[in-house]
């Protein structure tokens, strides 16, 4: 349909010609819509048109198509300028039943003192249910693409009603809950102005906490400890995962810079507690249960490390003995996931890096977490006659990755990796060789060997027989496994032929020495690298530098 059409048949005092009129509009566009820059200024009148109709008193079905086409038109920035004001987010607010701008303190008051009389909060029928819904994405929508918009609802406080909503309502129809909270996710994601006031004002993390303690319908039968789900219970429903989901990504914005305090350490123990009960679920699809456990994963990241200990702490549900009576469960749905990660082969930067990084300081600081990874990851070795990258195991995945070709990527699973060693240089070269190490050692200043900053247990020693036969005479340190001999190049020649072959190795890397194609390095005594030339100098010589007589 023509936008000229459409502007100059558009009468907003016509509700029933608006409804019709834009209702073929929004069938023809709800897929297809394109953004042509010659009708910018057309949308741009549409927008405003449509604006002034919702301002007036409407029936629920205009009002929903009026909302449909804002939504279409709000997928192109450029002409949002209509919607991106005081009045254009009050109406959107006011559709949406957020009263963004209008709410006092005593009124306030009573709607959260008595959940009951929230009627406001309630709606009607299922053509208001409709409106709501449709106003929260055409918000998000116009949030997401205009500044000016996030600046207004600023202004109008509306983070705070999305707080009264949540705050005051718990059975709202699914598709209200999850664009209040997707709304939500977008302010405090897009303005840390918004977040600091959220987390600090209007105690958003306790509040988003309970919203996925409801959702999730968690049952505590400890401080810090949910019922475990039915092994053969429904999976969880999708539309209480889409909801959690959204909550869990507001979590982690609010999260992202750690407060102090016993208050706030509690509740991130709550959080921990939650997460841990999550991960444990199943949903409808495992496509959508990976995802659930990613954005588990992302928000456990932002948790201060001294709350990991939740997630093994579980003693009413039994622990193994063998871990200090902890139960290990969630670990191993970690390192479940952190595999189907690695076995991707893609993305690793955003969908490997998470998990690797939250075992990494679980491990660092948590032995049993470390151990029990450490069994599975990182066993005895046997078979040494293959070289650590090569195979299918958990560690040969991982010391692959240590050559990866992003930086992130192989300093992520080669920091693991020394975590897992205790940070001592020679049991990581046992598991992966020095040349898939020597980036990590590079970076450490441990070429020397050593061990890192972190204090580690002492514990028994784990090399087989195997290895232990196998360590004096013929693993090749550099990669890691035990090489079949090879004969001796010079054993044939002649002395004449070895001084001819030796002087003119000697030419060839004085050659490039002189070119500087190569610089030929040493290592300083206490890990570094540095020129040759250096690391031979005697520091304590005060002749090394000067010419002799």
């Amino acid at each position: 349909m023509d936008l000229n059409t459409v502007l100059s048949q558009l009468e907003p005092d016509n509700e029933e010609e608006v409804e019709k009129l834009l209702q073929q509009f929004n069938r023809e566009n709800i897929h297809t819509f394109s953004f042509d820059p010659t009708e910018e200024t057309l949308r741009i009148k549409l927008c405003q048109s449509v604006l002034t109709a919702l301002g007036m008193q409407m029936q629920p079905g205009c009002q929903r198509t009026c909302l449909e086409t804002l939504r279409i038109l709000s997928r192109d920035k450029r002409v949002l300028a209509p919607v991106a004001t005081k009045e254009g987010v009050l109406i959107l607010g006011a559709m949406a039943r957020l009263r963004a701008g209008e709410e006092d303190e005593e009124q306030e008051e009573e709607e959260e003192g008595d959940d009951r009389r929230g009627s406001r909060e309630h709606v009607q029928s299922e053509a208001e249910e409709r409106v709501v819904v449709e106003a929260l994405k055409c918000l998000c929508n116009v949030v997401f693409n205009s500044p000016a918009a996030q600046q207004v609802s600023v202004e109008v406080e509306l983070a705070h009603s999305l707080c009264a909503r949540l705050r005051a309502a718990r059975e709202w129809h699914h598709e209200v809950g999850l664009f209040t909270l997707r709304l939500l996710f977008l302010l405090s994601a897009l303005r840390p102005d918004v977040r600091a006031a959220l987390r600090r004002e209007w105690h958003a993390v306790k509040l988003l906490t309970e919203v996925l303690e409801h959702t999730l319908d968690v049952r505590w039968v400890g401080p810090y400890e949910a019922a475990r789900p039915e092994p053969q219970g429904p999976p969880m429903p999708a539309e209480d995962n889409e909801r959690a989901m959204e909550a869990l990504k507001a979590l982690f914005n609010l999260t992202l810079s750690e407060a102090g305090g016993e208050e706030d350490d509690h509740q991130f123990r709550l959080v921990a507690a939650i997460l841990r009960h999550l991960l444990m679920l199943k949903t409808e699809t495992e496509e959508k249960t990976e995802e659930a456990h990613s954005h588990a994963v992302n928000l456990l990241n932002n948790l201060p490390v001294t709350c990991l200990d939740v997630l093994i702490d579980v003693p009413v549900q039994g622990g193994q003995e063998k871990y200090g009576g902890k139960n290990m469960d969630v670990v191993q749905v970690l390192l479940d996931f952190m595999e189907k990660r690695i076995d991707k082969g893609s993305n690793y930067k955003e969908g490997l890096t998470p998990v690797l990084s939250l075992l990494t300081e679980g491990s660092r600081h948590h032995r049993e977490i470390r151990r029990f990874i450490k069994a599975q990851v990182l066993p005895p070795l046997k078979d040494v006659k293959i070289r650590p990258e090569i195979g299918t195991t958990v560690r040969n995945k991982l010391v692959r990755l240590m050559t990866h070709v992003d930086m992130g990527v192989k300093q992520t699973a080669a920091e693991f990796l020394f975590v897992l060693c205790k940070e001592s240089v020679d049991n990581l070269l046992k598991y992966t060789g020095y040349g898939n190490a020597a980036g990590l050692l590079v970076a450490r200043g441990l070429l020397a060997g050593g061990r890192g900053e972190t204090q580690y247990s002492e514990d028994e020693d784990s090399d087989t027989e195997e290895y232990k036969t196998a360590k004096p005479f013929s693993i090749n340190p550099i990669t890691g496994h035990v090489e079949e001999p090879m004969p001796n190049p010079i054993e044939e020649m002649t002395e004449e032929q070895k001084e001819y072959e030796a002087q003119k190795l000697v030419n060839m890397f004085d050659k490039l020495s002189r070119q500087n194609v190569i610089r030929p390095m040493g290592v300083r005594p206490d890990g570094t690298l540095a020129p040759l030339v250096e690391t031979l100098c005697d520091p304590h010589d005060d002749n090394s530098g000067s010419d002799s007589d």
